[in-house]
């Protein structure tokens, strides 16, 4: 019996801070992929190997967490004063299912050097020493990123000495600044308070401050959920009651941020919103084995990503972290001491990491400019991946 053999097509794997995904430049998909819709999603889960009933995804990319099961595609920018439009597909692993709700604040740090190393950003704006000024749109979230690549020679410099928790070598820093980072279009505070009181019926009522910022984030106090807050990831992911029970809490929040109007649209939103907890400085000892001692940060944060305890902190968490924490009576705010900041470094379970954040008031509404962290990125492979012709 005669079957269609695999088509290939021109890819780049890349890690880009603590994630690692698969990138494409839009115009090397195939023509039914190059439009949203059920081919190029078919598409991507071939690529990376889901829906995979053995969550190992052994036959495709994908690393089989939520940080490896990433898809981006990039095209030269259709908006006025940008280099490159950055579309991010976060491929679920167990189900044949890409969420396109929201941003990856980890492959950011990539976008910058695909596109300029692809031919996807006008060579004027590229300098052969220095830093490369990259201004992305982020299409997911329809915002303005900036990202700043060190460049060599020509050439994207990828190794470097900055050191990332949760990355275990150097490569060379890439700054990310996200321009007015509150999520989508309404309110930065959905439900219009700093904090409020959930109730989450077969649970029980939390505070939390849920805020619209990097991406939509649901924070609780660590000791009201009956954690410290410096839990390693086995403590959580190993507990499916537990893993249960925040997935129940993301729902009822998702209902309150207005994201969705119904507990069982959540199972069709996966990527958003993020649930995290968080707790005052406490020393404890990461994942690597490194300690991490009071001074060392403000807080303590722990965020679920899909469904799982992420082994770091997902980059537009960061975001979120950074921009609750400049904000006075946030539950992260005062889980950092209740101080006015413009900078905060949290622990998380690889490490510490640190995010800035410009707040302000105005006529009583809260509004971030922009939020800053540094990462990293790196070319893993590059060349084409194969899917068999017949999946879309």
């Amino acid at each position: 019996m005669a079957h269609i053999p695999q088509i290939k097509i021109p890819a780049t794997y890349m890690r880009g801070g603590t994630s690692k995904g698969v990138f494409f430049s839009l115009q090397d998909l195939p023509e039914a992929a190059q439009v949203a819709g059920a081919a190029r999603d078919a598409l991507l889960l071939r690529v990376i190997g889901s829906p995979d009933p053995y969550g190992k995804q052994t036959d495709g990319m994908g690393g089989a967490t939520s940080s490896t099961s990433k898809t981006v595609i990039l095209s030269q920018s259709s908006k006025p004063d940008h280099d490159v439009d950055y579309l991010f597909g976060q491929v679920a692993i167990d189900k044949a299912f890409v969420d396109w709700s929201g941003n990856c604040g980890n492959l950011t740090a990539a976008v910058g050097a695909f596109a300029i190393s692809n031919g996807l950003v006008d060579g004027s704006r590229i300098p052969s020493d220095g830093i490369a000024v990259i201004r992305i749109w982020q299409a997911n979230i329809k915002k303005t990123i900036i990202a700043h690549v060190p460049m060599t020679a020509g050439a994207v410099q990828e190794t470097g000495d900055f050191e990332l928790d949760g990355v275990t070598f150097p490569a060379a820093e890439v700054l990310v600044d996200f321009i007015d980072p509150a999520d989508g279009d309404g309110a930065m505070f959905p439900t219009g308070n700093v904090v409020d009181q959930l109730d989450v019926p077969g649970v029980g009522s939390f505070k939390a401050t849920m805020i619209n910022a990097g991406i939509p984030t649901i924070f609780l106090n660590a000791e009201e959920i009956g954690y410290t807050g410096a839990e390693l990831q086995e403590a959580i992911n190993g507990d499916p009651a537990a893993l249960a029970r925040f997935e129940t809490i993301r729902a009822h929040g998702a209902i309150r941020m207005g994201l969705i109007n119904d507990v069982e649209e959540a199972v069709g939103r996966q990527h958003t919103p993020k649930v995290a907890f968080v707790a005052p400085p406490s020393a404890y000892i990461s994942s690597s084995g490194k300690e991490i001692n009071v001074a060392d940060i403000d807080l303590q944060v722990r965020a679920l990503s899909m469904g799982k305890l992420h082994h770091a902190m997902m980059g537009t968490a960061a975001v979120a972290i950074g921009t609750a924490a400049a904000i006075p009576g946030t539950l992260v705010n005062l889980a950092a001491g209740g101080e006015a900041r413009s900078a905060v470094r949290f622990g998380h379970p690889s490490g510490t990491l640190k995010v800035g954040a410009e707040a302000s008031q105005v006529d009583g509404e809260w509004a971030v400019n922009k939020a800053s962290m540094s990462r990293s990125a790196r070319v893993l492979m590059e060349g084409w991946v194969r899917v068999p012709g017949d999946v879309f």
